[in-house]
């Protein structure tokens, strides 16, 4: 296996120089906004009434996206709420631990779903609505800085979708949240992996980068889904914060147009296209500021 990589990074490099290969135009573009409104209508779907819309947390830590399809995440649009800085999500990914550090509280709601650990910088968007049906969904992927080095430790960056208080943001099948700790590659990669079919690596440590995206790694697309709302207002929660530290970004992007009270329509995979040749070479050549630099300048 490591001769493959080898190869590939290797052909990589004689491609590129040729031309004959080169990386994906387009990456993901974030338009920065703190405005709830604005977050809370670009994902705004069909069958749903909302209202009392609040945005809290860090300006630079949220916004609306587009070119997500091209970047590969999988959804072309929507908003992005960090534990950071959402100006350092596209691509390509040249840093081995991108951060923002906003000094801003964590989140109560949040600290629940990681007992023993304390949040930092969250962004938490919070609304009410109706549903004319009833249910409710919307798609979302969950990318993150702390793949794949801090899989399975403490630095466990944690987001959540609170419906009437209760959390949504569940492993397909399961009542397990999504977490860094949930859904991964294994650290080192491969080893001890938690349901790593849902899972996207793109560390430039681990053979990547494979995705035009800053993140290490990132989730599949994900429905978020409950049926059989009862009559009248609901609230929901959409937080996200850093987890044992304030350093190192997690980012939740959520869909344009699907928060909806109809199942939303079917999202194509994430595209790592021939360009994941150049982006091998990217990778091979980029001089990056490891995390546990970065973590023992924190302590």
């Amino acid at each position: 296996m490591q001769s493959l990589t080898n190869l590939l990074k290797y052909s990589a490099v004689s491609l590129f120089g040729l031309g004959l290969v080169t990386a994906p135009a387009h990456a993901v573009n974030i338009t920065n906004t703190s405005d709830a409104n604005v977050l809370v209508n670009s994902i705004l779907g069909s069958g749903i009434t909302v209202s009392n819309a609040t945005y809290n947390g860090a300006p630079i830590a949220s916004g609306t996206f587009t070119g997500g399809i091209a970047s590969g995440i999988g959804i072309e649009n929507g908003i992005i709420l960090t534990s950071g800085d959402a100006n350092l999500a596209p691509g390509p990914n040249n840093q081995d631990g991108a951060t923002g550090n906003n000094g801003l509280p964590g989140d109560a709601d949040l600290d629940g779903l990681i007992p023993g650990f304390n949040t930092f910088d969250a962004s938490v968007l919070e609304f009410d609505f109706v549903s004319d049906t009833g249910n409710l969904f919307f798609n979302y992927v969950f990318a993150s800085e702390e793949y794949n080095e801090y899989v399975n430790s403490s630095f466990n960056d944690v987001f959540g979708f609170f419906l009437d208080g209760n959390n949504i943001a569940l492993i397909p099948g399961t009542t397990t949240p999504v977490s860094i700790n949930n859904v991964n590659g294994g650290n080192p990669l491969g080893t001890n992996a938690k349901n790593s079919e849902f899972y996207n690596n793109n560390d430039a440590s681990d053979g990547g980068p494979f995705f035009n995206i800053q993140y290490d790694g990132f989730t599949k697309v994900f429905t978020a889904k409950v049926e059989g709302l009862s009559v009248g207002k609901h609230k929901i929660k959409l937080a996200i914060a850093d987890a044992g530290d304030s350093i190192l970004d997690s980012a939740v992007f959520i869909q344009g147009g699907t928060f909806s009270s109809e199942p939303p329509k079917d999202v194509p995979e994430p595209a790592s296209m021939l360009g994941v040749l150049a982006f091998g070479a990217f990778g091979a050549t980029s001089a990056m500021k490891r995390k546990q630099q970065q973590k023992a300048a924190k302590a």
